[in-house]
């Protein structure tokens, strides 16, 4: 048991206004903006498919871009585009057994808000509403402006999860609607997402609590508010990061001891880590933070359960653990798959036949293999990879081929965009077949697509998949 903090981070640049907790973390972390103030006062900031099958890439690629999606499989509010964010409720023990401590925590990322420049940052307004509504009454309302700095305009940029807000509430247990906005201040970005929620009563016989954060220290008493960062979205850095979970317990005993498990769904269900949770009674809680070593973790969905060996409930937390913050994946063979072009096949079957132990291993040794900038936490290539993977699906696809799947996608992905196109596809009153030629002046190469069959299905020549593979070959090997 142990806690470690989310790999660079990073000190407040300046002090914030006494509700507002805000600091500024690296680039696998996020901007945290925490609403803390009295509960009484209303205040506080896949399916998988069958390995037999293999992945169907008809679903596979628009899923990878659709996390959305993703997310709501695992319980969280997700809204999309014109303002995306993430969102889910976690409960602790209220003040009071008739009382329960919700925390409404989202994320959104910096791309996401309109800057402006301020001086010598650039800063981000936006405004977040929640309302918690039973039997036609609103129970509980919040509004709350925000304020995001950052130092640099690529900071700007940024899509990964970067903002994070979250707020305390108290509510009597019992079921909800949660009706939660996010509006840009400085721009015309809106979203707004709706759906029921069920407040559980938290006794001190019943289960355990557990959330996953970014930080947390426990807190001595029930009417406490927990020093806490909630994961949001529940999803951590596939081998990066380790997994924090916070957990509490409310017994009589000085000290409880659980059993943590974590599932995996990526070949079967199976476990794939178990240990023993020694939660620390504090006053009026038993509490602690479970770090769970990334080697430990597939990746893919997994769901962490927490028990007391001997009898009662279960609890269960879903977690997703995924190779990008861009790119969200089902599981390991998925990502494989979608890397058929990437040109490291060797390494790539060799995953593939690994046991689920092996392939942290094999994988960080891929990763460090082909990252062009091991300064940065990012994999450059792969993230230009899925970029190219993203813009072929969408402009190429032809009749039930994905996009990515034709020759036009594996050309476009591995060599990126041609320099010069001759499309004759759209003329009707060709007599010979319907072409179109890329060039790729730098290369010395032209390339055919040609349409035999009239239905717009466009394929290179043998000619020019000849030369489009001698020089692709050159290109990897250097040359």
């Amino acid at each position: 048991m142990g806690q470690s903090k989310r790999r660079g981070e990073a000190s407040a640049s300046q002090r914030p206004a006494s509700d507002v907790a805000h600091r500024q973390l690296g680039r696998r972390a996020a901007l945290v903006l925490l609403g803390a103030a009295g509960v009484a006062a209303a205040c506080g900031p896949w399916q998988r498919v069958g390995a037999e099958r293999g992945p169907d890439p008809n679903r596979l690629v628009p899923r990878l871009f659709d996390a959305p999606t993703i997310y709501q499989g695992m319980g969280l509010f997700a809204a999309r585009e014109p303002l995306p964010f993430v969102a889910g409720v976690r409960y602790l023990a209220g003040e009071t057994p008739d009382s329960t401590l919700a925390v409404v925590a989202l994320s959104l990322a910096n791309k996401a808000l309109s800057f402006r420049r301020a001086a010598s940052v650039f800063e981000a307004r936006y405004r977040v509403e929640l309302s918690f509504r039973r039997g036609g009454q609103v129970a509980r309302q919040v509004g709350q402006d925000q304020l995001v700095r950052v130092a640099a305009f690529t900071e700007t940029q940024r899509a990964d999860e970067s903002v994070i807000f979250q707020r305390f509430l108290g509510l009597r247990p019992g079921t909800y609607t949660l009706v939660l906005s996010v509006r840009d201040r400085y721009g015309t970005g809106f979203n707004r997402v709706e759906g029921t929620v069920v407040v559980p009563r938290i006794t001190r016989t019943g289960r355990p609590v557990l959330i996953p954060v970014y930080r947390a220290a426990p807190r001595p008493r029930r009417a406490d508010l927990p020093d806490v960062v909630v994961n949001p979205r529940a999803t951590i850095p596939y081998g990066a990061d380790s997994l924090l979970l916070y957990t509490e317990a409310y017994g009589e005993a000085d000290s409880s001891v659980f059993l943590l498990r974590v599932l995996s769904e990526e070949r079967e269900v199976q476990e794939v880590w178990r240990d023993t949770a020694m939660l620390e009674r504090r006053g009026e809680i038993a509490s602690g933070v479970v770090s769970v070593a990334p080697e430990r973790l597939p990746i893919g969905r997994i769901t962490v359960e927490l028990f007391d060996p001997t009898g009662g409930d279960t609890t269960r937390a879903p977690v997703l653990v995924t190779f990008s913050d861009q790119w969200v994946v089902a599981n390991f063979d998925e990502t494989l798959f979608l890397l058929r072009y990437f040109g490291q096949d060797a390494a790539i079957r060799e995953m593939q036949d690994a046991s689920t132990e092996q392939r942290l291993a094999l994988w960080r040794a891929f990763w460090r293999a082909t990252d062009p900038n091991p300064r940065t936490p990012e994999n450059e290539a792969i993230e230009q990879y899925f970029d190219r993977l993203q813009e072929a699906n969408q402009r190429f696809g032809e009749a039930s081929d994905p996009g990515w799947l034709t020759d036009r996608g594996e050309v476009l992905i591995t060599l990126g965009e041609p320099d010069e196109i001759f499309d004759s596809s759209s003329d009707l009153q060709a007599r010979g077949r319907r072409f179109i030629r890329w060039t790729y002046i730098g290369e010395r190469l032209t390339l055919d697509f040609v349409d035999e069959s009239g239905f717009g299905r466009f394929r290179l020549t043998p000619a020019s998949r000849a030369d489009y593979q001698q020089t692709l070959s050159r290109l990897r090997r250097g040359g």
